[in-house]
């Protein structure tokens, strides 16, 4: 995967949000604002783009995005339950049409038996719709995991646009 892929499936996504009218949201945790990066390298994104979240430890998905402390105590941090709650703290916040969270275990430490580094939860949402969300288990060292994390968020973006 190079930066130039990313640019390219970042610009489909820009010119597709641009033409809709749409306005996009992210909420990154063990991606770190990547995704957010690899749009506003896009000349003109802010047509479509205003807030990138970065919370990265459980205190910032709580008092940022107000996921709830006890969601995280029973689904942890890396789950379908999470990230849900992710996005739509984004959505509330930003106002966006569209919403995007990510949490996961990058690596090399930080995995468990029932969810190994790799695990990745990344949920999307239409303001007003219910968020739809995916566990993916990633292999390769943390920026293998973080690069193919990046590739399914931007899918799942494109997917949900090309629907509407």
């Amino acid at each position: 995967m190079s930066i130039k892929y990313f640019f390219k499936i970042a610009a489909e996504l820009s010119d597709l949000m641009i033409v809709k009218n749409l306005f996009l949201t992210t909420a990154e945790s063990c991606t770190g604002g990547w995704v957010s990066k690899e749009i506003t390298a896009i000349p003109g994104s802010s047509k479509w783009f205003g807030y990138g979240f970065v919370t990265y430890s459980n205190l910032a998905k709580i008092q940022v995005l107000g996921v709830s402390k006890k969601t995280l105590e029973c689904y942890g941090a890396v789950s379908s339950e999470t990230v849900k709650e992710m996005v739509s703290g984004a959505l509330m916040v930003s106002k966006a049409d569209i919403g995007l969270a990510i949490s996961g275990i990058a690596g090399p430490s930080g995995g468990s038996i029932d969810r190994p580094v790799g695990t990745v939860s990344i949920a999307w949402q239409l303001k007003g719709q219910e968020a739809i969300s995916v566990t993916e288990f990633f292999t390769g060292d943390r920026e293998e995991v973080r690069i193919q994390t990046v590739e399914r968020a931007f899918q799942g973006c494109l997917e949900i646009v090309k629907s509407l």
